[in-house]
């Protein structure tokens, strides 16, 4: 079990470890309730370090990253993040990933933990335009600094004016006290915030006076609650080697502007349409959908399961995702989801959930 720089100060606070990934992590301190209600509402700082990095370089760089990756990188320019997934060979999806351009010709690629070794062979393998690749991993550390007060909360530990940042751009600069950090306007939960990258040597700092300014620890089950009401995309759950990007709503980050891993075959299912697609729902009477239930139709027949599913803290109601037919993915269609011996009825809702 590989532990995170920052393994012995979640202790110290009490949080509540588990294995996740590989890596020993929070996965709450003082209650899932509590962390979720500080990210909507003030601003808590989770550890992310277990996230994968990549930096692709040289003058081949962009060449390779177009070639793997399903979002249109040339849009790119210095100071700009986009989000874009690996497309496998058979329809699926390798990984979701965060594209960073750093310089002009040097990329920083953001992937999850549990696909570090997967996505680094899978791009190596791809890599016949020699681009210059270096698997950054375990030598830096993230922090996600999150929630609508997390601008004003922050803005004394950094000389850059965190407030012209826009969505998905990043400055390289100062922050508690550290010199060349990204900080970046990206994040998983919806209510805005940063993501700092900095030096496993340099987190501890970072992150003390990131909590001394105000910022609540959130652990990893508050992450999971807040990116599912916003209806992201959690890899391993809602979207895996089986799954393409056109039925699970990526269709918008899938750009047949260029040639890409599998872009033909992916090409056509959006142009037949899926079997299938990725739906939000909410239950209509108590209960809590869990990843792995079936879902059923009126008639009590199996079409399709669950891939994410809680109890909303913010709605106060059962939400989920999962796969149905076409047929049943029109906003108000009607669905049961089978929680024990109860059909409980749901309703085929738009995202996000949470309005904000």
């Amino acid at each position: 079990m590989k532990n995170t720089a920052l393994t012995e100060t979640h202790k110290a606070l009490g949080a509540k470890m588990v294995p996740f990934a590989g890596y020993n992590m929070p996965v709450q301190y003082d209650g899932v309730n509590i962390e979720h209600e500080a990210v909507r509402t003030g601003v808590g700082v989770f550890d992310v370090s277990h996230m994968g990095e990549f930096l692709i370089e040289g003058p081949n760089a962009l060449a390779l990253i177009q070639k793997v990756c399903s979002n249109d990188a040339s849009k790119l320019t210095v100071g700009k993040a986009q989000y874009s997934c690996l497309p496998n060979d058979d329809g699926g999806i390798v990984d979701d990933l965060i594209i960073y351009r750093v310089k002009e010709e040097t990329y920083l690629l953001v992937v999850n933990a549990s696909n570090i070794e997967k996505d680094w062979n899978w791009i190596s393998a791809k890599n016949d335009v020699g681009a210059e690749m270096r698997d950054l991993s375990e030598a830096y550390s993230l922090l996600a600094i999150q929630g609508p007060k997390a601008v004003d909360a922050m803005q004394s530990l950094s000389s850059h004016d965190l407030s012209e940042i826009k969505f998905y751009n990043f400055v390289v600069g100062d922050f508690a006290g550290i010199e060349h950090v990204i900080i970046s306007a990206t994040g998983y939960t919806g209510s805005g915030g940063f993501e700092i990258y900095c030096k496993n040597s340099e987190v501890k700092q970072i992150w003390d006076k990131v909590v001394a300014a105000g910022a609540k620890p959130i652990g990893l089950a508050a992450r999971d609650t807040l990116r599912l009401e916003m209806g992201y995309c959690l890899y391993g759950n809602d979207i895996d080697d089986t799954t393409s990007p056109i039925e699970a709503g990526l269709g918008w980050i899938t750009k047949f502007t260029k040639e890409f891993t599998n872009s033909e075959a992916l090409e056509d299912e959006k142009r037949r349409g899926p079997v299938r697609k990725l739906v939000a729902f909410e239950l209509d009477e108590r209960g809590i959908p869990r990843q792995g239930y079936d879902i059923v139709d009126s008639s009590g027949k199996t079409i399709g399961n669950v891939t994410s599913g809680t109890m909303s803290p913010s709605l106060g109601k059962g939400i989920g995702l999962g796969y149905v037919p076409t047929i049943f993915t029109e906003v108000g269609s009607k669905i049961n989801i089978q929680i024990r011996k109860n059909a409980v009825p749901a309703t085929v809702v738009k995202l996000p959930f949470y309005k904000g």
